[in-house]
């Protein structure tokens, strides 16, 4: 059974520093706080707080393809839509920046709305829902001004609009999670229900997912959880920071994209290039590593370099971007050769490495190291990061946290 529901939007967090006062901050388990607030109450009729109830399936279940949104015959799976005029340009380009990160790591485009049937209509609507998959004609997708405009519930959104469930309503949840069915009050149970014959694409469950439900959702209980991973109850769920590893995992293999691309979240980690110490054994390719680090600033050391050279580096390149995006400002323009970069230090949490292989030859490629560089000066007391945009009217911070609205008067931090 479905009900109106108030809207639920959850937001791992790190520090529970972040979170505006008044406040209640939980202290149990790791520390990690799980921020929450509720919207007004939404007209649709939605199903696990977000997504509205239609008589269509989600495309992960459509057997016949008619809710996926079509594959062009280059690969690319274009999602049109348009923008209300509800938004300003700050909140725009907040939305952009979020569907960029589909289109470098997936073969999902979203483009501009000119005269197809099928498109996204989206609007700044009471809270923030989606419909499951291409329901046909302009479908809304509700993203509130006040209350989605971090980059992480908007991707949650898209991804529904693409046909994705909750990763918590997997047919498998019960190995990976269990739920506390006694915080959960009788109106919001309908919230955790299971997928009894969910496809899950072969792929594992995600606690990291940006799909995921955090720790405290719908929880009739401050300080207690509804959701406990297990068998360790300290892996953190929830976070909205951006699209996980596997999130776009699934995407391109629902979707058939043939796109070469890694999402690394941990403070520390390397990369390389394919068989790194050997020659190439595929022919050109383009891959990308979008860097997010949970704080400070990324720094990229070169352990080894040695790519094919021509004039200009045209056939084969390292380049560098400081962002989640190639409209992102260069940090390291495109490079070849035997002699090893410099470190790159980028502003803020996100870096984006593009790889453009040659084909097959003598080089070895390349291995990179990647850290928590010195943060940026502080300005008032807090770090100051270009990965997140503040604005100055609603003085939101909008990227890797949640926002610090004090406007939203029913907010508060578990």
């Amino acid at each position: 059974a479905f009900t109106f529901l108030h809207l639920g939007i959850f937001c791992s967090m790190f520090s529970s520093e972040t979170c505006p006062k008044p406040r209640k901050v939980s202290q149990e388990g790791t520390g990690q706080a799980s921020c929450f607030f509720t919207q007004a109450n939404t007209t649709q009729r939605l199903r696990e707080g977000d997504i509205v109830v239609t008589k269509s399936r989600s495309a992960i279940g459509c057997s016949d393809h008619s809710c996926f949104w079509p594959q062009s015959s280059d690969g690319i799976v274009r999602v049109p839509y348009v923008f209300s005029p509800d938004y300003d340009e700050a909140q725009i380009r907040w939305i952009n920046e979020a569907m960029a990160e589909f289109e470098i790591l997936t073969c999902i485009d979203f483009v501009n709305h000119t005269t197809e049937s099928d498109y996204l209509s989206i609007k700044s609507g009471k809270g923030c829902w989606s419909h499951y998959g291409k329901i046909g004609g302009g479908q809304i997708l509700s993203l509130m001004k006040k209350g989605c405009m971090w980059k992480g519930v908007i991707q949650h959104e898209l991804n529904h609009a693409l046909g994705f469930l909750h990763e918590q309503s997997r047919s498998d949840r019960d190995s990976y999670v269990k739920i506390m069915w006694e915080y959960i009050s009788a109106g919001n149970k309908g919230n955790f229900k299971k997928s009894e014959n969910s496809n899950n694409l072969g792929l594992q469950y995600d606690y990291s997912s940006v799909m995921h439900y955090g720790t405290n959702a719908f929880s009739n209980t401050p300080g207690r959880a509804t959701i406990i991973p297990i068998p360790d109850a300290s892996v953190p769920i929830g976070q909205r920071y951006g699209l996980s590893n596997l999130d776009v995992a699934k995407i391109n293999k629902l979707y058939n994209c043939n796109r070469c691309s890694t999402v690394l979240d941990s403070p520390s980690g390397s990369l390389s290039s394919d068989n790194h110490t050997s020659k190439y054994s595929s022919s050109n390719a383009t891959c990308f590593w979008l860097i997010r680090i949970p704080s400070k600033r990324v720094s990229l050391q070169f352990d080894a370099f040695s790519l094919k050279s021509s004039t200009d580096c045209k056939t084969e390149y390292v380049k560098i971007y400081d962002g989640v995006s190639q409209s992102s400002e260069v940090l390291l323009d495109k490079t070849c050769g035997t002699k090893s970069p410099p470190v790159v230090t980028a502003s803020g949490r996100t870096v984006l490495v593009e790889f453009v292989r040659g084909g097959t030859g003598a080089a070895t490629g390349f291995k990179i190291s990647y850290s928590s560089g010195r943060s940026n000066p502080r300005k008032n007391g807090r770090e100051s990061d270009a990965n997140n945009v503040k604005s100055e009217t609603s003085g939101k911070i909008i990227g890797q946290e949640c926002p610090l609205t004090r406007k939203i008067k029913s907010r508060y931090c578990l």
